[in-house]
């Protein structure tokens, strides 16, 4: 017996209603995941948000960290290399890794080889040699059962821009984790911008999402001093206190760095007791002499192979003596004037016809006479 044209039509209206429920289903997912952040996986079907601490699935989209927050607002990254320096709003992450790759902890020696061999900073070394000190007889009294004192490693790093105050917090991750204080060693570097976000309630997502990056390494933080004192509608409080529980509940494996300039952060320190009782180790970095600059000339020389002559390096000595003050940058200087000479050898070198070898590699007193 055939069916009955009603019966036909409601099958066919049936059938309508399951595929709109299936669109609808598909949509909603898609949804999710565009709100959320989740990847698709390799099948081209959206992930659902993951709960905080489970690990991320395995698939080839790379995803980068800039990305919509997962459901407790931060996001989990691979371990870079030690010493390798990772920008708190734009690092990339592989999200196909279901574990973090822990690179080997480098040999003591050759990192000390490597803070020996910094121009200047002599002061700063000195204080470093006795925090490697420190770290290493606590390490073991550790081994030996025998009572700890506390021992905070957090810094604040002092002085004017380009003393090498980066260069040492990287040195110092990776020092860190040669001793067994971090299971990683990366240094992530970020500052207010990276913090502080424009609305209320997003700031503490955002600085927790950096501390994640920062997990079992150094974060740190340059002009510091930004985050306060902005007045009572300014967000910066919320980044300093999500900051100081996170130190607190991550002691064993995360150390934080605060830098800038002496005065500023001084008054950045004695301006909230919980900063005070957390960071009370500080290291003071000074303007290079000339002779340091002229060092670090001379290596970038070296480094390019370029050669100067003796003309040429007294040259290089007068326009370090006449350029260095307070507005000169130091290292960042350096760099500045060596880039300015380059340029200028150039357009003294282009329109020559035969330039040889050792005309491409010499810079002349001209040069810097020009720069």
């Amino acid at each position: 017996m055939g069916k009955k044209p009603s019966d036909e039509k409601d099958a066919l209206i049936m059938q309508q209603f399951d595929l709109i429920n299936t669109m609808t289903r598909n949509n909603l997912r898609r949804m999710g995941a565009d709100f959320w952040g989740a990847a698709p996986d390799a099948s081209g079907t959206p992930a659902q948000p993951v709960a905080p601490g489970t690990p991320a699935p395995q698939s080839n989209v790379t995803q980068n960290a800039d990305a919509a927050p997962q459901s407790n607002g931060v996001q989990n990254s691979n371990a870079p290399q030690p010493g390798v320096t990772q920008s708190a709003d734009g690092a990339a992450r592989e999200a196909n890794s279901t574990t973090e790759e822990v690179p080997p902890p480098e040999s003591m020696e050759d990192l000390q080889k490597e803070l020996d061999g910094y121009i200047g900073l002599e002061v700063v070394k000195k204080e470093v040699r006795s925090l490697i000190d420190l770290v290493k007889v606590h390490k073991m009294r550790r081994e030996n059962d025998l009572p700890e004192p506390d021992l905070s490693l957090h810094m604040v790093f002092t002085g004017n821009p380009g003393t090498g105050k980066t260069t040492i917090a990287r040195l110092m991750s990776r020092i860190y984790h040669s001793l067994g204080i971090l299971s990683k060693g990366q240094l992530v570097e970020t500052d207010r911008s990276g913090l502080v976000a424009g609305y209320v309630g997003q700031t503490a997502l955002k600085t927790s999402k950096v501390i994640e990056k920062a997990m079992g390494g150094v974060l740190f933080i340059d002009e510091a001093y930004t985050l306060s004192g902005k007045g009572e509608s300014d967000f910066g409080q919320e980044a300093i206190d999500t900051l100081l529980k996170a130190m607190e509940d991550h002691r064993d494996d995360l150390i934080v760095i605060v830098a800038g300039y002496d005065e500023l952060m001084d008054g950045f320190i004695h301006s909230n007791p919980g900063l005070e009782s957390r960071f009370n180790r500080y290291l003071h970095f000074d303007d290079y002499t000339t002779d340091e600059l002229l060092s670090m000339f001379k290596m970038r020389c070296d480094k390019g192979k370029y050669t100067l002559s003796e003309e040429a390096e007294e040259a290089a000595r007068k326009r370090l003596e006449a350029d260095n003050g307070p507005t000169f940058g130091n290292g960042r200087g350096v760099r500045n004037l060596f880039e300015r000479v380059l340029v200028r050898q150039a357009g003294r070198l282009a329109s020559q016809e035969g330039v040889t070898k050792e005309q491409l590699m010499e810079i002349t007193p001209e040069d810097f006479e020009t720069a």
